[in-house]
């Protein structure tokens, strides 16, 4: 008898003790599939709904090129097609460079900026003969030209942030002009034809037909826009004007000096006489005395 109440009394207290680990254990947590299935719908419709309306809109616009409120002509004459003036530049504007998509991949060989006797409004990549290139950004393709002396076989695309981008140099262009073209789509094979001394990309960034440095708003090492915005100020952006205007304004300077070449047995006095200047003047611009022996060959400017 003793040995069954000690028996009962151990069943009683295991099973408090179990149920009290059963109560203090945590409980799993309710399964909730149906609920997050149906977020999971209703998200997916909802991504679906936005992508048919991109795609509607992008499909609806093909035509339209936002650009065209910048600029008052559509031409295929040149590069600079409106002539515009930086004076009538904007003095800030925002390019949305979100789409970026390099033109190719390759090494800077030369940069923006003077080069030799000209201005080089551009930057030059490396490249193989036949190599493709692709648009920077969606857009409109304005001209597809050849210029004997100078881009060669050129492509400039007009794109839908406001820039103009312009190609050179091409073996072949593979697109027309008014042909709507997207970021990274091939529109020519690289090359080596106009004024150029071996095979490469010649690319240029231009708003309203006046060139940016490039490297102003990307990293050609990287492969991609230094800003998902870029925000040009226009005497940051066109800096290059005031170094060429510099160098016009001595080239005229320079182009209103006249000189005369010394024969054997002139002097001062027939020069100035001949141009009808004075000894004074000669040797003022010239930065001698009067007692100055000239000589045959001589170059002295009189005015």
């Amino acid at each position: 008898m003793q040995k069954k109440i000690t028996i009962l009394l151990l069943c009683c207290t295991f099973g408090v003790t179990e149920g009290f680990s059963q109560m203090s254990a945590p409980r799993p947590p309710r399964r909730t599939t149906s609920t997050l299935l149906a977020d999971n719908v209703s998200f997916s419709k909802q991504r679906h709904a936005l992508d048919s309306a991109i795609t509607k809109h992008i499909n609806s616009s093909e035509d339209e090129l936002p650009a065209d409120d910048l600029y008052d002509t559509w031409g295929t004459t040149g590069v600079n097609a409106g002539r515009v003036e930086i004076a009538q530049v904007p003095d800030s504007i925002y390019f949305d460079c979100t789409g970026y998509i390099p033109p190719i991949e390759g090494q800077v060989t030369s940069r923006f900026g003077p080069r030799w006797k000209r201005y080089h409004y551009g930057i030059d990549i490396k490249l193989n003969i036949g190599d493709p290139v692709g648009a920077a950004f969606d857009g409109k393709v304005r001209i597809t030209k050849y210029d004997r002396g100078g881009y060669g076989s050129y492509v400039v695309v007009r794109h839908n942030n406001g820039l103009e981008t312009v190609y050179g140099h091409f073996s072949k262009i593979l697109v027309e002009e008014g042909q709507t073209v997207r970021a990274g789509e091939i529109i020519g094979l690289g090359g080596n034809t106009g004024r150029s001394t071996g095979p490469h990309l010649h690319f240029e960034t231009r708003f309203l037909g006046n060139p940016i440095n490039p490297e102003k708003l990307f990293d050609f090492e990287l492969g991609e826009a230094k800003l998902c915005r870029y925000f040009m100020v226009k005497s940051i952006a066109f800096d290059w004007s005031n170094q060429t205007k510099t160098k016009q304004k001595g080239k005229t300077a320079n182009s209103n000096r006249l000189y005369h070449k010394v024969k054997s047995g002139q002097t001062l006095s027939h020069i100035a006489e001949r141009y009808g200047t004075s000894v004074s003047k000669i040797c003022q611009l010239n930065g001698f005395s009067r007692k100055k022996v000239l000589q045959p060959g001589q170059r002295i400017r009189y005015n």
